[in-house]
């Protein structure tokens, strides 16, 4: 399979070996990374951006690429996160297909793709390789550090394995631990996958690619990304122009069947099947709380996890709609941040867009993270 690296990406190489939290090393990986702005002489307007699961490093348009970048409208000269006072870095995901170093990369000590001989991924992982990469370039603390979705989790293993490396945080749509339902979800989507016989167990090529199990998987994903008001508001009941073919009397009929299967056809050549498996049971397997000795209930105590976490200032955004990661999660975050000694706010939004209201709905989520970064 091949990687989907966008132009202008930069790579910082991790130390070699580089090991993993379930176990296992790497040898000779990497992380892709983007930079927007200029490091000021002090060296203390540093922004680092974590993201989610399926995000490349290009957030926005910059001078090595201009194409807009999935944060364009977020990021940039006068945007929300303003570069022109902040030095922003953005780094894609260990484990992903889009710079870096994952399960469709080269296992340097056998040459041949690593697939699914690739170790345990973990969300505290990719937390370490960031890390590593943020004293890469040079720097002793970030201003702050901002996680999106599977990049809020991200940030929250970042700001406990590495005090001090971050002053201040914005964690958005994001959450301390799996929940149940989101487990569930995601299990459904890597089962599509697996049970696709061109899987193969991994062993696929692009002559024999997993089309119908991503098909399925994504559009499980996108179901959840948005809210039952957003899918009736946008689509109603309303009909396809066309008749369904008597050959297939199951077809889409509906125009939310037909977008659904546009954008899974859009996503499923753009992403390596096991890299999306990989990730996703990352997400499953992290809670904060695990870090903690005490136990409520029987389980990890996360607020404790989260209250051994130090950092200055910490906003905590969330949107109501959200079902993948719902509001509860983004508020548990504040209150134990703040448990820590943080200054620490929750701001849930009415945002009708759901889990990917932060992708969309600039107007609501801009003032935010402008508002939280001018008290910095």
């Amino acid at each position: 399979m091949t990687e989907f690296i966008p132009p202008g990406t930069r790579w910082f190489d991790l130390p070699s070996p580089f090991p993993m939290k379930r176990g296992g090393e790497l040898h000779g990986a990497r992380v892709a990374y983007e930079t927007w702005g200029t490091l000021n002489a002090a060296r203390d307007n540093a922004v680092l951006i974590v993201t989610g699961l399926s995000p490349d490093a290009h957030a926005a348009s910059n001078e090595a690429n201009p194409e807009p970048g999935w944060w364009e409208a977020m990021l940039g000269p006068g945007k929300p996160i303003d570069t022109n006072r902040w030095f922003v870095i953005c780094a894609n995901s260990l484990g992903s297909c889009k710079g870096s170093t994952g399960p469709a990369s080269i296992n340097p000590l056998t040459g041949a793709l690593y697939r699914l001989d690739f170790p345990d991924l973990s969300v505290e992982d990719g937390a370490d390789a960031a890390a590593h990469l943020v004293r890469g370039l040079g720097l002793d603390r970030i201003a702050c550090l901002i996680g999106n979705s599977m990049g809020g989790m991200t940030a929250l293993a970042f700001l406990l394995r590495h005090p001090g490396l971050a002053q201040h945080h914005i964690n958005i749509s994001g959450a301390a631990k799996a929940l149940p339902f989101s487990i569930a979800i995601r299990s459904l989507q890597r089962e599509a996958i697996r049970l696709d016989p061109n899987w193969n167990h991994g062993q696929y090529d692009d002559a024999h690619y997993p089309e119908s199990g991503m098909r399925m998987a994504r559009k499980l994903g996108v179901i959840t990304y948005r809210s039952a008001l957003e899918w009736d508001g946008r689509f109603g009941r309303v009909r396809l122009d066309s008749d369904r073919a008597d050959e297939d009397p199951f077809g889409l009929e509906f125009e939310v069947e037909s977008y659904l299967e546009g954008h899974a056809r859009r996503f499923v050549r753009r992403f390596d099947p096991n890299c999306y498996l990989y990730l996703s049971r990352s997400m499953d397997w992290f809670d904060i709380g695990e870090y903690c000795a005490t136990r409520q209930n029987g389980e990890a105590d996360t607020r404790a996890g989260l209250a051994s976490i130090r950092i200055g200032k910490a906003l905590a955004i969330g949107v109501h709609t959200d079902i993948l990661f719902p509001l509860q999660q983004q508020e548990e975050i504040a209150e134990g941040l703040r448990a820590g000694g943080a200054e620490a706010t929750f701001l849930p939004l009415p945002s009708p867009q759901g889990h990917d209201a932060f992708l969309v709905d600039i107007a609501r989520f801009g003032p935010a993270v402008e508002g939280f970064l001018n008290t910095l």
